[in-house]
Parts: structure tokens; sequence; C-alpha cells
């Protein structure tokens, strides 16, 4: 059954942000809101959205599942609003029971998308798509290089293959002008993957993932939101950037902020052996698929856990966005340990 739920649009530049309910999503609509911009919020019929209408969203609903939906969808708002000047795809799945999906949420919803856009003559000025540095891997495993956009891309994850297949459809389109934005690990306020460490570390346990020395890097959702605004802002389409803190952490370093902003005096810090969380990651896999519900851990997020390198390059963005962080990784923190607590989420 396809859902159609859209309303009339305003004055302003008109904006689409995909996965508008979600962690990335939803910091999005806040900030476009607050430029000005008539914001439309791109949700699943099954998606909660009453946040997104407190803040003067417009719903629409996007069967991105399902071609012949979709194809009415679009072609509803297109009737009634015309198109939308910019589109920001930051919806996607970052775990799943079954690995394929992968594939088909991140990479085939994606093409869904664009085709619909496409065929309802409604090519946006801009299509911004938030991929992953996940897209390369462990290509400098060995030693303390960045990961540069004139790298070839390796995943070694099935999240890192779905989004690179989505890089190059999308790359491959003719005269589109898009945005690639790959961030590195994305924290904040309303995420759930980095709240699962700070409840452990409320409890007194620290998890860290094997001996070799690890080299992370991090980025606050608001430095996101900040590259997505450029993005929208700059007249430079067809390129891919990189986007962190600009900084290189250690393994201890976010788990130890955390530690300072809880208050928590003591806490004992086990450090798994790789092997150990394979094996673990394997059998919270087999449980996923018995149960029907994608797991935290896996095998997937074992590749990604115990990849030692996370450095990239955000000199482009720097200098042809005029992209500046904003948030280090000890100002971030403390936002979102404040969030947390204010929430009743610790």
């Amino acid at each position: 059954m396809c859902i159609l739920n859209v309303k009339h649009m305003g004055t302003n530049k008109k904006v689409l942000i995909t996965g508008a309910s979600g962690f990335i999503g939803h910091a999005l609509v806040k900030e476009l809101i607050n430029q000005g911009y008539d914001t439309w919020a791109g949700v699943r019929s099954t998606s909660k959205v009453d946040d997104l209408e407190k803040m003067g969203a417009k719903i629409i609903v996007l069967s991105c599942d399902k071609e012949s939906c979709l194809a009415d969808e679009i072609g509803k708002f297109h009737e009634a609003n015309g198109k939308w000047d910019y589109i920001v795809h930051a919806a996607g799945v970052t775990k799943c029971v079954n690995p394929s999906d992968f594939t088909k949420v991140n990479y085939d919803n994606t093409r869904r998308l664009i085709e619909a856009i496409l065929a309802a003559d409604m090519k946006p000025e801009k299509f911004i798509y938030l991929s992953s540095l996940s897209i390369f891997g462990a290509i400098h495993e060995d030693n303390d290089k960045n990961i540069s956009v004139d790298d070839v891309p390796q995943p070694s994850t099935e999240y890192g293959r779905s989004k690179l297949k989505a890089e190059q459809y999308i790359q491959g389109l003719e005269a589109f002008p898009y945005v690639i934005l790959r961030p590195t690990g994305v924290y904040g306020p309303r995420e759930k993957d980095y709240f699962m460490m700070a409840k452990s570390i409320k409890q007194h346990i620290d998890f860290a993932v094997g001996f070799t020395p690890q080299y992370l890097t991090f980025i606050y959702v608001q430095d996101v939101v900040q590259a997505v605004r450029l993005s929208i802002e700059k007249e430079i389409v067809c390129r891919e950037y990189f986007i962190s803190d600009g900084n290189v952490y250690s393994s201890r370093t976010f788990s130890d902020l955390i530690q300072t902003e809880l208050g928590v005096k003591s806490v004992l810090h086990v450090k798994c052996p790789l092997f150990i969380l394979k094996s673990v990651s394997l059998c919270a896999e087999f449980l996923s698929t018995l149960t029907g519900r994608a797991s935290t851990l896996n095998g997937d997020k074992y590749k990604i856990m115990k990849q030692r390198n996370w450095r990239c390059d955000i000199s482009p963005i720097e200098n042809e966005l005029g992209y500046s962080p904003e948030y280090d990784l000890k100002k971030g923190v403390k936002l979102t340990i404040d969030w947390y607590k204010t929430h009743k989420w610790l």
C-alpha cells in the first residue's frame, strides 16, 4: 500500500532530508529549519514524527523499498509542490539481521530514490549523499598514513561495500550534481551505539579491543551538519570529502572522557583479544538471525572494531568548502553526556 503524506511548500528553498527521524537526520532537520530552508523530512511509514513536526518540518513518507509506491509519492509531491532544490540522503542502515540487507537498503534504496526523482524531472540543484569512511577498509593498517581521496577504496565489510556501491552509482550518473560526504565515527545526542559505552562505563566497566595501538577519528554530529550546510551553500559539485574533527585519538581517549563527564571514580578496563571478539560477534550474529532483531555486535562490526587505523585527510573540504570543525572530542563528549543526563538516558 502506498502512503502519500505531503503538505504544500513554503516560499524558501526546499530541501529534502531522508532518514529524518534518525540520529543524523534529526540534527539536519533542526539546523536547516533554523537556517530558513523549507525543510521536508523524508521518513518511513512507521517512523515517529512528533519531534520533527514540532520543529516545523513538513513530513513526506517515502517508500524507497517499493518502487511503484515511491514513484507515486514523488509524483504526488511534484504535482503539488514542484521539486526540491536540495536533497540530503541520510537514510541508511549500519546494522542488519541479514548481511545482504546492507545492499538492499544502502544501495538499492538510494538508486530507486534517484531514479524516481529523475523520472519525475526533479533533478535537484545538489544531491548530498552521506557515505562512510568504511568504504576504504584497512588500506593503511600497517602504517600511520592518512586515508586520502586518492586512495582506492577497499571495503572489508558488507556495510562498506554497500556504501561504495551507492557512491559508484551516483558518480556514474551523467550531469548529476552530487557531493559525497564520508564521515568517520559520528557521535552526539540521540546516538545509541556510543551510548552503550557510556552505560558500561557508568557500571565501572570499559571494554577495549585488541592489544595493538589503535588510531581513531571522530566527528560530533553538529560538525556533520556543518559539512552538509556548506555542501548546500557552496557551488562545488561532483566531489567527495572525508569529514572528522581533524584530530587523531588513542583507543582510551573516548572512554576516559566519558568517565570524567560521568564522574565515575574507578573503571575496570578490559582488553578483549580479537579472537574472542570474533567468536562473540559471530554468536551474536547467529542469535540475531534466530530472533530477527539486528544486533549491534556482529561479523561486520567485528571487522570495524578490529581496524587499527582510522586516520583520514580532511584538508580538501577545509580548503574547498571552508569547513572548520567546531567540536573536538572533549567538547563533544561533554555535550553528549549532558544530553544523555538531561533526557534521562543515563
